[in-house]
């Protein structure tokens, strides 16, 4: 991979109205970088449900915690890391939100989405809680 070109910060406090500054977020970078409507959409849906996990479910909504989000641009690549400062979880136990079982459950939908929207997601529990990397080709 080669160097970075631009390097874009937030930090959010761990409540769930803080999830309306992605937008904002993603307007800044999208002023410097240029996204076409489609990819600006699988971003904003990606990153959107990424923050509101770590939010909910990695910080449990505790105000006391943040949640960090980094998006690195490369030649022909996005990449938005999402950290929270949780406990962490098991990806490959979180139910398929296809399966007729799950259809009608209220949430296990945002890992689903992040997958299908960008090119690679990549999930990593660290010391500090878990980190969400999600890849978008911006030369599609």
């Amino acid at each position: 991979m080669k160097s970075t070109q631009s390097v874009f910060r937030l930090t959010l406090r761990s409540v769930p109205r803080s999830i309306r500054r992605v937008e904002t977020y993603l307007s800044r970078i999208n002023a410097a970088i240029h996204l076409d409507e489609i990819q600006l959409h699988k971003v904003m849906v990606s990153l959107t449900e990424a923050v509101n996990n770590a939010i909910i479910h990695g910080n449990k909504s505790d105000p006391k915690r943040n949640v960090m989000v980094r998006c690195e641009v490369h030649p022909g690549w996005l990449l938005f890391v999402v950290e929270d400062q949780g406990r962490g979880f098991r990806v490959n136990h979180v139910k398929n939100p296809l399966k007729e079982e799950n259809l009608l459950r209220e949430s296990g939908r945002g890992i689903f989405l992040m997958r299908t929207l960008m090119d690679k997601v990549e999930f990593e529990l660290t010391q500090k809680g878990t980190q969400v990397r999600l890849w978008l080709d911006t030369n599609k």
